[in-house]
């Protein structure tokens, strides 16, 4: 059986999407508080949570704007420079590099070059990236709270800038997204999920490294990052296969060293992303709760009231935007 060439087929698609960015709904508005602001909308369809668009091309001047979503642009091929309004300044975005904005986010897109850049982003509506996404990337604080900043402070400005190896897996994963989202048209939203659930932990993993703490960690900080980024099914148990120590080790280690008990560490974890998704979005309380790890609303209740010394409906009312 012949299989078409992968590469083959995935710069077709890139051709494709290049071909149709100019197209897109590139409707700039002024925002109705600040009339010098303009917005991009949503340049899909309303109905799709998630959208593909790609830029091939050797010129781009785009008009410094806003935008109403979440967006990940990543250098295919070529450089190009994306202007920020967070530090007044061109950043040169060099190939294998990503550039993830937050929405309303000041951003323009500038490249004048001999040779065709492309620019893959990938674009997801605030709604559903919350819903959606945001619990894959909970695991870093740091990152946690870039994508939730916008919920409470509109002109936020920040971005990450991360840099992946050429041989890294994430590229192999970008083009079967690429090739799923070109040839797929029906169920297409139901078919990229799953791909682009991949594409944010490859994201978060590379976040830890760029922006985590450059000396080496102990074995205590290890543990904790460990139970951050799996505190929704988290046990000794799992600690213990995993780190090649004893249980009874663990748990003497964790609190000679941070203070705290395996359970006091899992506990300060789930209630830390407890308080930021009742504060920064509207979801329900049964929702944070499945997405933090308690199976049982009623136990996440109890466990935020002796927490807090307030109930998370209580909190929701009082910090919520």
């Amino acid at each position: 059986m012949h299989i078409p060439d992968l590469n083959a087929r995935t710069e077709e698609a890139l051709e494709e999407l290049g071909k149709a960015f100019p197209n897109l709904n590139w409707n700039f508005r002024p925002d109705p508080v600040h009339q010098n602001v303009l917005v991009s909308q949503w340049l899909g369809d309303p109905d799709d949570d998630v959208m593909l668009c790609a830029f091939k091309g050797n010129y781009i001047h785009e008009a410094f704007h806003r935008q109403e979503f979440f967006f990940f642009n990543f250098a295919w091929q070529g450089d190009y420079e994306a202007l920020s309004a967070k530090y007044d300044h061109k950043i040169t975005i060099k190939q294998g590099d990503c550039y993830i904005g937050q929405p309303f986010s000041g951003y323009a897109l500038r490249c004048d070059q001999s040779e065709d850049v492309i620019i893959l982003g990938i674009l997801i509506q605030k709604g559903a990236f919350l819903e959606k996404y945001l619990p894959v990337l909970a695991a870093d604080q740091g990152m946690y709270r870039f994508f939730l900043d916008p919920q409470t402070n509109r002109f936020s400005d920040e971005y990450v800038h991360l840099t992946f190896a050429e041989d890294s897996l994430l590229w192999p994963l970008l083009q079967t997204l690429i090739l799923t989202y070109h040839d797929h048209k029906e169920d297409l939203q139901i078919m990229v999920q799953p791909l682009i659930l991949a594409v944010m932990m490859f994201i978060s993993y590379q976040y830890h490294i760029e922006y985590g703490s450059a000396k080496q960690a102990s074995l205590a900080e290890q543990i904790v990052y460990y139970i951050e980024t799996h505190s929704q099914h988290i046990s000794l148990k799992e600690l213990s296969e995993h780190f090649g120590y004893h249980p009874n080790y663990i748990s003497s280690i964790l609190p000679e060293q941070t203070g705290r008990t395996f359970s006091e560490t899992v506990l300060k974890v789930r209630m830390e992303k407890a308080e930021l998704l009742l504060k920064n979005t509207d979801m329900t309380i049964e929702k944070i709760a499945a997405i933090i790890g308690y199976s049982n609303t009623s136990n996440f209740y109890k466990a935020f009231r002796s927490y807090f010394h307030q109930t998370p409906r209580s909190y929701q009312t009082k910090n919520n935007v």
